[in-house]
């Protein structure tokens, strides 16, 4: 979610904090995965997140109506499985320090039993902190309390994000940057382990924005996704600056932990239709988690066909689980691929720039890819089938992209 305004100070004031390429304070926890339970998140969670249309005004209408609309629209027999409640569900905690839901939530229970009903999981949002980004209660003291909570009313899915954790532990024991590195691997652990030991499998998704290199620790606290980059918004330079973070991560990646570059904004703000594709495209050949953020009743029908697109959610949910890397630039074109199952291979060439009309001149190196041509494969977007050769001549316009299948590359 977007960062509450009262605590952006908070994360100014830790600095190094915000560095993904911090790696001071790495854990000395490990998770003891046994061999009889399944790959949590085997592949990138698909679904949609209430933040990015609702904000805090989300009610238990709304999650329900998000639910029916996944399924009148085609989008989980497209693969989106998780409905998932952003910040502003919690309440007051009792006397034994329970927490409760607020009056726009009045029964957990009954809401995560009719999402269940349309075959689809639950998600809930909560923090290492005493507060969430929008001021309400989190689980800083309560983590195995809350964890048993959610498993009792049947979530399937843990976002847990940041934000006021560093602001509590400067008032418990003020330390130095190494200390507040450990204290935030610790809280994050503390909660992973807490959802291991609930009874119910919960994917746990850490939002910290990619602070001290998450990916790699994450896995050992029983981290199923994390946060690599700060939030993505619906413009094409914040989704292009994310592209860019993305590149070197790709070795931590695999089935049942993924680098997560934040939910996606398809359809929302000024996007133009070849940006919304470069944005679907490129999550999925990262394999990102897809989790939409849009206005489900009123999708129009070129957002719907780029949200369902199967061959290209295939690419970002292959069970090979490598995450695609940049192989190359000319320019302003970049060209990445994803290594598949079954020896196939994703190409994806967009223009980069920064005119959203203008084509680029450009000649595709297959060798540069490690490739003879000529390569057959299918263009994803257009369903048509493409012949590749060195040297070729590709015109893409402006913040638009050619993503290709080859299935059988030379």
């Amino acid at each position: 979610m977007r960062l509450h305004t009262a605590f952006l100070p908070l994360l100014l004031a830790f600095p190094l904090l915000v560095s993904a390429q911090t790696t001071a304070a790495k854990p000395h926890h490990k998770s003891v995965p046994t061999e009889s339970a399944p790959i949590l998140a085997a592949t990138p969670p698909m679904g949609w997140n209430s933040w990015n249309f609702f904000a805090g005004k989300v009610t238990d209408k709304d999650i329900r109506n998000a639910a029916d609309q996944m399924v009148a629209t085609g989008m989980k027999d497209a693969g989106y499985v998780y409905i998932n409640i952003d910040d502003t569900w919690e309440g007051d905690r009792n006397a034994d320090g329970v927490l409760t839901s607020n009056a726009k939530f009045p029964d957990m229970k009954a809401l995560a039993d009719y999402v269940h009903s349309r075959g689809l999981k639950l998600g809930i949002y909560s923090g290492p902190g005493s507060k969430t980004c929008a001021g309400f209660n989190a689980s800083l003291d309560h983590e195995v309390q809350d964890a048993q909570l959610y498993a009792s009313w049947g979530i399937d899915y843990l976002k847990y994000d940041y934000c006021s954790f560093g602001w509590d532990m400067s008032k418990k024991s003020p330390t130095d940057e190494t200390g507040q590195m450990r204290q935030m691997v610790d809280a994050y652990a503390k909660m992973g382990k807490a959802l291991q030991q609930s009874g119910r499998p919960i994917v746990y998704s850490l939002c910290q924005y990619g602070m001290d290199a998450p990916w790699e620790w994450a896995p050992a606290i029983g981290g199923n996704l994390w946060r690599s980059t700060d939030d993505v918004q619906a413009n094409w330079l914040s989704i292009y600056g994310i592209i860019n973070q993305q590149a070197g991560l790709a070795k931590y990646a695999g089935p049942g932990h993924w680098n997560d570059p934040d939910m996606l904004e398809v359809g929302n703000g000024r996007l133009s239709l070849a940006e919304n594709r470069t944005h679907f495209s490129m999550w999925a050949l990262l394999a990102a988690p897809l989790l939409a953020g849009n206005d489900l009743p009123n999708m129009k029908p070129e957002i719907k066909a780029i949200l369902t697109n199967k061959d290209v959610i295939a690419i970002d949910q292959d069970k090979l689980g490598r995450e695609g890397t940049r192989a190359y630039v000319d320019g302003e074109v970049e060209v990445w691929t994803r290594h598949l199952s079954n020896g196939a291979l994703a190409i994806a060439v967009l223009n980069a720039g920064r005119d959203r009309v203008a084509n680029h001149p450009f000649h595709l190196n297959l060798t540069q890819l490690g490739l003879k041509g000529p390569e057959k494969g299918k263009n994803l977007w257009t369903g048509q089938d493409v012949t590749l050769t060195n040297n070729q001549p590709i015109e893409i316009k402006g913040h638009d992209i050619l993503l290709v299948r080859i299935d059988s590359p030379k």
